[in-house]
């Protein structure tokens, strides 16, 4: 099954009253475990990557693996970049085939965060993608992910959420009700009076953050209440630590691999558990035929110059290419020239686009791109014909 639009997936979890898991994945340990258990459970899913945990990694060399198993994966899957702390780490991780990014300005003033969120909406949906605003602060507790998140919670105000969403344009709203980055216990208190107002105000699907460590029926409530998307990390991480240590005692001598044997079964084992309890299971075939998948387009321009600014291709191929690349939503940019006819010479720029969706967006950027590399080469008489675009889904 492809890549689904992530507002679809959502959308069909909260008018279905079941919560999709967005589960933290830090390696290729992870992510096989979270798909395999997607597709035994028959269980739309979310691939989260939170940018506060990559500062120890390369994203760019873990988004392939990524967008492949994604791809690939028997289930509906969509990929949420989490946690995102400025529009240049969006627009990349966009670029690098995430379909649905959270902006986390939470701890800024209600105006600044209306503000920054808004701009980010704009260049997010100009890309096709879904973003996700934060309206309150989850804090950080005991945990791996908690240093992140440090700070005294601070509850999503229910008087300004309908402003936030309507103001801000976002498709998903982030709420504070008495959970916490990291590790949790069963008896946090929640305060579900405070969801459920905040439901009735806006009527968009709700995410969890800190969704580890909860018990059951306080997850049921949660979803009753308009939650549909839970992030889970922390119970993940330390799972896979205990594998760990338990592979450890008593067996100083063992490698690498030998250490991490076993990460992957339990990990399986523990998301699968989550799906049921969410209600997630068996929800994939409904899920695929509500959504809209995601894909990448093309679009290819042409256009011609006089052979005798032969010199000054290179020079327009190369910048082209760095202005284009620039561009949100573009995804790579291929290029050449050949001389057809003794007097002209034709530039060919192949944009490859994260969504079908960018190239209306985009289209006139790419023609102000142009125009605006001949008006400033070294002779701003370059002669120009443009063929009309061709666009294409890949």
């Amino acid at each position: 099954m492809p890549l689904v639009d992530m507002r679809d997936m959502l959308k069909h979890a909260y008018q279905n009253n079941y919560a999709i898991g967005g589960f933290g994945l830090v390696s290729l340990d992870f992510l096989e475990a979270i798909i395999i258990a997607a597709e035994s459970c028959r269980s739309p899913v979310i691939l989260n990557l939170s940018e506060p945990l990559f500062d120890r990694h390369d994203f760019k060399l873990i988004m392939p693996a990524v967008e492949r198993a994604a791809q690939q994966a028997k289930v509906p899957v969509a990929i949420h970049f989490d946690h995102a702390q400025t529009p240049e780490s969006i627009s990349q991780a966009i670029s690098l085939g995430c379909n649905s990014v959270m902006l986390d300005v939470s701890a800024e003033t209600f105006t600044v965060n209306i503000a920054q969120t808004s701009r980010v909406a704009e260049m997010v949906h100009a890309c096709g993608a879904a973003i996700e605003g934060a309206l309150g602060f989850v804090g950080g507790a005991e945990g791996e992910n908690a240093v992140n998140h440090l700070g005294e919670a601070c509850f999503t105000p229910v008087a300004e959420t309908k402003a936030y969403v309507n103001r801000s344009g976002v498709d998903f709203l982030s709420v504070s009700i008495g959970t916490r980055h990291g590790r949790q216990h069963r008896h946090t208190k929640l305060d579900l009076k405070r969801l459920k107002h905040i439901n009735q105000e806006i009527g968009i699907p709700l995410v969890l953050h800190g969704g580890s460590g909860l018990a059951e029926d306080q997850y049921h409530k949660l979803i009753l209440n308009g939650v549909a998307k839970i992030n889970c990390y922390t119970e993940l991480s330390d799972t896979a630590a205990a594998v760990i240590r338990c592979n450890v005692q008593g067996h100083a001598t063992k490698g690498y691999i030998e250490v991490l044997q076993g990460i992957k079964d339990k990990l399986i084992e523990r998301i699968k558990i989550f799906m049921h309890l969410w209600g997630s299971s068996g929800r994939a075939a409904e899920v695929l035929m509500q959504c809209r998948t995601w894909q990448l387009a093309e679009q290819i321009v042409i256009f011609q110059v006089e052979k005798c600014h032969l010199l000054q291709i290179n020079m327009l191929i190369e910048h082209g290419q760095e202005q284009l690349s620039s561009v949100p939503g573009v995804r790579q940019v291929f290029s050449g020239w050949s001389i057809n006819d003794p007097n002209q010479i034709h530039i060919c720029w192949r944009v490859q686009f994260v969504h079908h969706d960018v190239i209306n967006h985009c289209s006139q950027v790419i023609n102000d791109c142009i125009f605006s590399l001949l008006s400033n080469s070294a002779n701003p008489k370059l002669s120009i014909a443009f063929s009309p675009s061709i666009s294409k889904m890949l």
